[in-house]
């Protein structure tokens, strides 16, 4: 039997531990062991096959004890404590809640309504944190306990949290757009850009699929009435302090004045200036760190956990054997894009948004830009009828989207993780049920955006690309 283990090659490996891993999260180990536990066997067995066991032991340790230092490190990483300081320092200053009660009152009344807010106040909040995780931690604080005492059914409750945290990803400030970015090498201020309408247009569709399946089962979620215009109007100003850390936050990094870590910092500086200002007690404050701590540490270590397993993906070499299958097929152009796109939804369901870029970009984004006709095809003579630049400006943005989908996909969702670890009410299950309708509406919108790519280009057309 070791013997046959042994003479595997590396792609076989992978599919074995793959399968050893959805096994350990089916009989209920956290997903961050689960997957660090795969990583590494998957490790020591591929350099078992190179070298005796001892020393592939010491290799195998030597290598996923870098992990935790080496990618913490990064200055994507480094954006995560900053924006979650942001949402819970204006959590316990009653900022975020403010804006979710505004969009309570002008959108509650619609069937779903509470539903509704917390989509748009989620595409709000967006724009301050720039990490799906965090708006989700917040937004599991103040909309599920107010969705739950109105009757609302608690899977679609904890669901609608979970995925409208995922907006963050397109939604400016995005850290997964940066590293896009950096990765194909394009400018990021454009794709940045490039992210609004298509975070406006998933948020809209959000709220399209909430209403409907309110209106389709009975009371699932009821409307929220009663409220007059003035008491709308009134609502607007205690949400100014937010939009105003927003506009900071764009002009810093749209303009070119610091780093997005710096950004957030500021951010968070100013926020936490406007929280004394409106009265946070120093118990506030406390809350605020120690919950910051302690959502950074659950959320880096899972994050380790799955890098470890994406570095065992590595060199298994299974990102590469999907890639040049698909790549390799004789087909449309158009629909050999939706296999790519079809293979990120399944690599989605085992490891992180930003290994899953850093694993495939490389493959896949040059596949893209060859199928389209090359880097600078014009767009009379492309596959895809978009230019060379815009092609790599609408794909980012397509990935990006693909992307989301691993926050709200099992078995690591990471959204759905960090909802149910902060409401104890929600089960991951429950979790997991609840954000099934927004997986299909995000299926239409990245079927809009293939359809429609103006959606994406409009924007960066006007930048000049």
């Amino acid at each position: 039997m070791i013997d046959y283990l042994m003479q595997l090659d590396h792609t076989s490996i992978g599919i074995w531990v793959s399968m050893l891993m959805l096994l350990l999260v089916i009989l209920g180990v956290r997903v961050a062991f689960a997957a660090a536990a795969a990583g590494f066997i998957g490790l020591l067995w591929i350099f078992s096959i190179r070298m005796d066991f001892e020393k592939a032991f010491i290799v195998t340790v030597k290598m996923v004890g870098t992990i935790p230092h080496s990618k913490v490190s990064t200055l994507a990483l480094s954006l995560i404590p900053t924006f979650i300081l942001i949402g819970f320092l204006a959590y316990h200053a009653g900022l975020t809640k403010s804006l979710f009660m505004a969009a309570k009152r002008w959108v509650g009344w619609l069937p779903g309504g509470m539903g509704v807010a917390t989509v748009f106040a989620s595409a709000g909040f967006a724009a301050v944190s720039g990490a799906s995780i965090a708006t989700a931690a917040v937004f599991s604080k103040i909309a599920i306990p107010e969705m739950l005492k109105l009757g609302y059914n608690k899977c679609f409750a904890a669901g609608v949290v979970a995925a409208s945290g995922t907006l963050a990803s397109l939604i400016p400030p995005s850290a997964i757009l940066v590293i896009y970015a950096i990765i194909v090498e394009q400018d990021v201020g454009i794709l940045l850009m490039a992210g609004l309408l298509p975070g406006i247009a998933s948020a809209v569709i959000y709220a399209i699929l909430t209403i409907l399946l309110a209106k389709t089962r009975n009371n699932f979620a009821p409307p929220v009435k009663g409220y007059s215009w003035k008491q709308r109007f009134e609502s607007l100003p205690a949400t100014l302090p937010i939009f105003f850390v927003v506009g900071i936050i764009i002009v810093c990094i749209y303009g070119g004045v610091g780093t997005p870590t710096e950004a957030g910092s500021l951010g968070a500086f100013v926020i936490f200036c406007i929280a004394i200002y409106k009265g946070m007690k120093f118990s506030g404050l406390k809350k605020s760190l120690l919950e910051t701590a302690k959502l950074t540490v659950t959320i880096f270590t899972i994050i380790w956990g799955v890098l470890i397993y994406v570095r065992f993906l590595g060199f298994a070499e299974l990102p590469d054997a999907f890639s040049n299958w698909i790549s390799s097929l004789d087909q449309n152009p158009m629909v050999i894009l939706i296999l790519i796109l079809l293979a990120y939804a399944v690599l989605g369901m085992f490891m992180d948004a930003i290994g899953m870029l850093l694993l495939t970009l490389p493959i896949a984004y040059p596949a893209v830009i060859a199928l389209n006709g090359g880097e600078y095809v014009s767009a009379a003579d492309s596959a895809f009828g978009i230019s060379g630049a815009g092609c790599a400006i609408w794909f980012g943005i397509i990935v990006v989207k693909m992307a989301e989908l691993c926050l709200i996909t099992p078995p690591i969702g990471l959204n759905c993780f960090v909802v149910a670890g902060v409401q104890k009410e929600c089960s991951v299950q429950d979790v997991f049920r609840g954000v099934t309708p927004f997986f299909i509406a995000d299926i239409i919108t990245i079927g809009l955006l293939i359809a429609l790519p103006g959606i994406v280009l409009w924007l960066p057309t006007l930048m000049g690309i």
